[in-house]
């Protein structure tokens, strides 16, 4: 396997983690555009690119890319789809072993050059930004922001992405840097977040605290919706912020996210603590369980009327960072215990029967 060793070290297993739920998505992402043909041209941006490989020959997001594009390479072809990929790598060294990887990797792999064409930036991230920013706005767009130091961490570039209409991005973010750096100027003009606020969230649920912050600094009426998955390296927090406005883009990243962590969907480790052994004082009611609680949450919105419709329990599913099965397995329980009705065999509470089919269906309260 073609590499050169200009990486200090190989990959950690929390970097191999960050690459392999971009490259999931990457996958999820690629025939929501080209499967039906109706978009001839995708772009995907990799600002941080790197040589293609770590020192062990690990691949890394460029090659992982040009893997997913290699695997559905056949619906280019069926419609005539072009993909445009962008890999910018500052470091002259890497941006030199960058072009190499990928160019080998393109030569190996010969059909690919009728669909799939490279464009190589050996560019400041603050200067190429703004400059791809009308291509991304153009086309639908997957952009990777792999940051790498505090100036990188403003907002604007959220507040740029937000703008665009096709646009998913994966961001990510070194949340421990907010603990210790967070109340400098220097790190201050760039993003100011709240960091007693942060630090009162708990060291491990920096990144969730991080992401919420982001969220308020939104236009109050944006389509725009921001998921953390938190990283463990050490002692430090990392963290993916994914953003998307499409109710399928959301669906397949929470989808990934929470098969990658049945417990908790959110974080490459037990964040809230699910599986430790539970301790209780005397009459202190068990702690629930993040699913349990976001169960429970539902069994209250649907009972109290809340939550009447599927469209409203999936609306409000996916605000919660979970999956349409969490909340069509606890309606089915009520529904078996005679507390709701409904006229369908499921309570319908899917990303095709809400957003595909156009179904509604009403839950109807049993009164006793």
């Amino acid at each position: 396997m073609p590499y050169v060793d200009l990486h200090d070290k190989p990959f950690k297993d929390s970097t191999i983690c960050k690459l392999e739920i971009f490259e999931d998505y990457t996958q999820a992402w690629i025939p929501a555009f080209v499967s039906q043909g109706y978009y001839k041209t995708i772009h995907i941006f990799d600002f941080f690119a790197g040589t293609g490989y770590d020192q062990n020959g690990i691949k890394g997001s460029p090659i992982r890319i040009l893997d997913k594009l290699k695997e559905q390479i056949g619906y280019f072809f069926k419609y005539n789809i072009q993909a445009v990929v962008h890999f910018n790598e500052f470091n002259q060294k890497k941006y030199e072993q960058l072009v190499s990887s990928c160019s080998e990797y393109m030569e190996e792999n010969n059909n690919l050059k009728y669909h799939v064409s490279i464009k190589y930036y050996n560019e400041d991230f603050e200067k190429l930004f703004p400059e791809l920013l009308p291509e991304i706005s153009k086309y639908p767009a997957l952009v990777f922001l792999d940051q790498n130091g505090i100036k990188f961490l403003s907002d604007n570039y959220l507040l740029a992405l937000e703008k665009t209409s096709k646009t998913d991005f994966i961001y990510f973010v070194s949340s421990s840097y907010f603990l210790r750096f967070g109340e400098e100027e220097e790190f201050r003009k760039h993003l100011d977040i709240d960091i007693e606020e942060a630090k009162n969230g708990g060291y491990k649920h920096i990144h969730r605290n991080i992401t919420e912050q982001l969220r308020k600094k939104l236009p109050e009426n944006t389509e725009l919706k921001l998921y953390p998955f938190s990283l463990k390296k050490g002692a430090n927090i990392y963290g993916i912020i994914f953003g998307a406005s499409h109710p399928l883009a959301v669906h397949k990243f929470l989808d990934i996210s929470w098969k990658r962590n049945p417990t908790n969907g959110d974080a490459n480790f037990d964040i809230d603590d699910d599986t430790g052994p539970i301790q209780l004082e005397l009459f202190e009611k068990p702690k629930l369980k993040k699913l349990e609680s976001f169960q429970k949450d539902v069994e209250v919105k649907v009972l109290s009327g809340e939550i009447k419709t599927n469209i409203q329990a999936i609306e409000y599913t996916y605000s919660q960072g979970h999956i349409p099965k969490h909340a069509t397995d606890c309606l089915i329980k009520l529904n078996k215990r005679g507390n709701i009705t409904y006229n369908s065999r499921t309570p319908l509470i899917s990303y095709d029967s809400v957003y595909k089919d156009k179904r509604e269906i009403i839950y109807e309260v049993v009164k006793k």
